[in-house]
Formats: C-alpha cells, structure tokens, sequence
C-alpha cells in the first residue's frame, strides 16, 4: 500500500498532459500511486495514460464516459488507497520535491491537512511564474487546528495545493457535487475538509505551476455560472445538517460572500442581473436567520452587500465603475437609500 496517492482527472488535455505526468513520476517522494481518471476525452489523451501506465507501474488509468470533475474527482479518491491523498490537475505541473515536503510535515506532525502556496504559470509569450501568496510566512510552519486560524477557510479551494488523509475524506463521507462539467465543484469539498480537521499545516513555499492559459468559458455558460450558488446551498446544507455547528455559518456566509463577488465581476455582463437577483435574495435570508455577522466584514464591503440586497439595480450600475471608483459610488449610493 502507497503512502501517498495522487488523483489526476484528465478531460481533453493532450496538450499538457505529458508534462503533467512526468512531473509527478519524478517526485523524489516514490511511495506513490498515480490515480488517472479519464473524463471521456475525445483527444489523445487516453493514449497518453496508457502509454505511460506502460512505462510506470505505479500509474494506475481509469477510463469512464464524460460526467464532470465531480464525478472524476469522487472516482479518483474511492480508488484510492494510500495514507494520504493529493490532486495535480492535468494541465498543471509540479516540483519534484513538492510531495516529499508535504508528506514529511504530515507524517512528523500527524496531521490532517497540509498545504503550500502555488504559482501562476503562463506558457506565452513566454514561460512566466507569479506566486500566488494565499498566505503568508507568519501563519505557516506551525500546526493549527483550522478551527482556530479561520482564514483557512477564505482560501482558494485549490485542491491541488494540498494533502489530506485519507481517512479524514472517507470516514466522513466526504465527496464532491457531481454537477455536470468543471465549475466550482471544489468549493463546498473543501470547506468541508477544514471544518472537518483537527491538525493542519501551511508551507509558504510554492510548489505548483498553475497554469493560466487553458481557462475554461464558463463565464457564458449560465448553467455553469449557477453552479456556484449549489455549491453554497451544500455548504450551509453541511453545517446544518452534518456538522450541526452553526458557529461555521457566519464563516460560510463570509466566503459566500467573496465568492459571489468574484463571480459578478467575471461573468458576462448579460448573466449578471439574474445573479444578482439570486444573490440579493440568499442573503437576505440569511441576514433573516442571523447568518450574516458585521464584524467579519469591511464598512466597504457591508455597504456593498446592503446595496446588493436593497437595490440591485444600483449594485449592478457599480459595476460600470472603474475598480477604484466602485467603493466610493457604493457608499454615494447606500447613504441614500438610507436617508
């Protein structure tokens, strides 16, 4: 039995794929299996697997009919057999010391959860690397319990940045949203796992090239768009139901929150008053059953929200706004609706 296993969930990646493999069978770390779930590509990349699974045995390949990163991704870690679970996404690639570091901070501290910081990567015009700091040195190299440093759960969900044990997934039947394709079904699969663990560890150092010139286009896709809002519904669904700890819902309102906005400002302009709507609605409930805290926000950022839940016509004319005019319109805007 491996020590560690890796998930790799390939849909149509030929282009990357080998880089991806290879930088995971040179890790420096061998206890390894190399979990492979093929999504139904109708590119090349099978052969790919194959041809590699051929060469290393500890390349494992699982092929099944196109049902999304949910599904792919629930495939992978049921296969999984190892102490410890990691994701690479299949246009990513990784240092070769990425996993010895994790696992040697895992295993000495017996921990639940380890995670690193990652790069962006672009490959053109020419091979560039921007960290991408989720946090900083002064909360890494001590373990925690997620519970106490709660800006672990404001993390990108970045799965792939991190290792989990595995018994922590399995013994609390954790698995992600099987909705169809790729958008978001990370978010509430991570949230999850935080509130779930008891021993965590964060490394500065980056070790993953994520990379940023494969981007998906469900910005036009609304269906996809939505997703983020099923996501949520799970997340509150866990905490009042699984967790049956309502000290994390103003915690999941917060990331709520961040996610929401992000989302409003990347989709296409067409799908945002539909959003909105949706939004001003959830968190007008939320604000109903004392969900939402003030203290975990900014004056700017609560000013925003009560726009959002007031008048989502004016929240949405905040948007054809520079970036640094929004603030100072959204508050413009909220005193008079105030008066």
């Amino acid at each position: 039995m491996p020590r560690l296993s890796i998930v790799v969930p390939v849909c149509n990646v030929e282009k990357y794929l080998d880089e991806c493999l290879k930088s995971i069978e040179n890790q420096t770390f061998r206890d390894l299996e190399i979990i492979c779930v093929n999504d139904g590509s109708k590119d090349s990349s099978l052969e790919i697997l194959k041809a590699h699974a051929a060469r290393d045995e500890r390349v494992k390949v699982i092929d099944k009919p196109n049902a999304g990163y949910g599904h792919t991704m629930n495939k992978g870690i049921a296969s999984a057999t190892g102490e410890y679970v990691g994701v690479v996404e299949s246009d990513d690639f990784v240092e070769s010391d990425m996993f010895q570091t994790l696992m040697d901070k895992a295993v000495a501290s017996n921990l639940d959860i380890v995670r690193c910081n990652y790069w962006l990567y672009w490959s053109k015009p020419e091979p560039r690397d921007d960290l991408f700091e989720a946090f900083r040195n002064d909360v890494a190299g001590r373990v925690f319990n997620p519970r106490d440093v709660e800006q672990c759960f404001y993390f990108p969900p970045a799965l792939w940045s991190s290792i989990v044990r595995r018994d922590l997934i399995v013994n609390n039947g954790l698995k992600l949203l099987e909705t169809p394709g790729a958008s978001y079904q990370d978010t509430s699969f991570s949230f999850k796992i935080w509130a779930c663990a008891q021993r965590a560890e964060l490394v500065y150092k980056p070790y993953l090239h994520y990379r940023q010139d494969n981007e998906s286009s469900s910005i036009n896709n609304k269906a996809k768009v939505d997703f983020v809002c099923t996501e949520y519904a799970e997340i509150e669904r866990f905490v009042v139901e699984d967790a049956q700890d309502m000290s994390l819902m103003p915690i999941a309102q917060r990331r709520k929150y961040d996610a929401y906005m992000w989302n409003m400002g990347r989709i296409d302009p067409s799908l945002r008053p539909d959003f909105a709507a949706t939004a001003a609605a959830q968190f007008s409930s939320a604000l109903e059953k004392g969900w939402l805290d003030r203290g975990r926000f900014t004056d700017a950022e609560w000013d925003r929200l009560s726009l959002l839940m007031k008048d989502t016509d004016a929240f949405l004319d905040s948007f054809d706004h520079p970036v640094e005019e929004r603030v100072p319109f959204l508050k413009r805007v909220f005193r008079k609706l105030i008066k």
